[in-house]
């Protein structure tokens, strides 16, 4: 039975229940929140490394398409207010969930910031760590605390929070995520189903990866005078791993870093993935790519081996299984 519940968020050291596993049905349906939420006001989820307490959210407040995907995918949408998307972040109307974005508020098309969520009366923020939540912007967790708004961080941002830090592999994190907001929402069940069906969707891409070495793989997201690129910590470091490939940049225990354009000539890689997102299409970057004299004689742009990603299958969301399949029919394809 669904309850409506007055916010109290309380921060105490208790130990973090198990957390259920759970699985993706990309069906909008709404998600009853369990009857035995009625036993317990609150519960104890992990935010990055710090137990907080939660009641359940209904005016939930999601940042960037990777936020509201895991909150649509969970059958949610009653218990989401609006959304904030900023200019990065493709057309919402492009997402496997555009109807359930169609029944929420667009908040802002800036980046996230606290007079917003105070705005919309949010009892609960979706974002991660520096890409939502920054000091220098003044909203974190730590001052909504204060404001009585509840908050979450997506797990994969979490490997540098300061005080509660968190690491994972970035697909273990987007697990992590939706098995937590399932606790959150009281729809534990939903997220076992969640999880499952992409824990299976993966299995099914390592299955059927290249035999061999793995493909060198470099990530272009900008950059002229220095590259932008995926270090470990994000998605696609797991998605160019998990397809066959090898990121030449999975050494840097980073997210997103910048690196120098004779380390990725070093590296030779055999296929550029392009990032593709904002006002800064990959058309133009694989053009500049094939000018530059830093990358014009790289193997893949020679060979005109490209793949683009889309910026929502690269940000930590259920959409980066859907970037895993098609990249891995691209490799697939490509080794023939």
């Amino acid at each position: 039975m669904r309850t409506t519940r007055c916010l109290t968020l309380v921060r105490r050291p208790a130990a973090l229940g198990s957390a259920l596993a759970a699985a993706l049905a990309l069906s909008g349906c709404g998600a009853e929140v369990e009857s035995d939420a009625e036993d317990s006001a609150t519960v104890t989820v992990k935010r990055c490394g710090e137990p907080v307490e939660y009641t359940v959210p209904e005016r939930a407040v999601a940042y960037e398409g990777g936020s509201a995907d895991k909150l649509f995918a969970l059958g949610l949408t009653e218990h989401v207010h609006g959304y904030v998307m900023p200019p990065a972040n493709p057309p919402v109307t492009e997402s496997p969930w555009a109807s359930e974005y169609a029944k929420v508020k667009m908040l802002s098309d800036d980046l996230l910031n606290k007079e917003v969520v105070v705005e919309a009366k949010s009892d609960f923020v979706v974002a991660g760590w520096n890409s939502g939540f920054k000091d220098e912007r003044g909203i974190t967790p730590e001052i909504l605390d204060k404001l009585g708004i509840q908050s979450f961080m997506h797990t994969e941002s979490c490997f540098n929070y300061p005080g509660f830090p968190e690491k994972m592999s970035p697909f273990e994190a987007l697990y992590t995520d939706l098995e937590r907001l399932g606790r959150i929402f009281r729809v534990e069940q939903k997220a076992t189903e969640v999880v499952d069906g992409l824990k299976k969707r993966v299995a099914d891409v390592e299955a059927k990866a290249p035999d061999g070495d793995p493909v060198p793989v470099f990530l272009y997201d900008s950059g002229t005078d220095q590259p932008f690129t995926a270090g470990n910590q994000v998605p696609p470091n797991d998605i160019i791993k998990t397809a066959g490939g090898r990121n030449v940049f999975d050494g840097l225990d980073e997210r997103w870093t910048q690196v120098n354009w004779e380390s990725v000539a070093e590296s030779e890689p055999e296929v550029v993935i392009i990032l593709d997102y904002g006002d800064l299409p990959a058309e133009k970057k694989i053009d500049f790519l094939k000018k530059s004299p830093h990358t014009r004689e790289l193997p893949a742009v020679k060979k005109n081996n490209f793949f683009v990603l889309d910026y929502n299958e690269g940000i930590s969301g259920p959409r980066n299984i859907d970037g895993l399949e098609k990249f891995a029919t691209y490799l697939r394809e490509l080794k023939g």
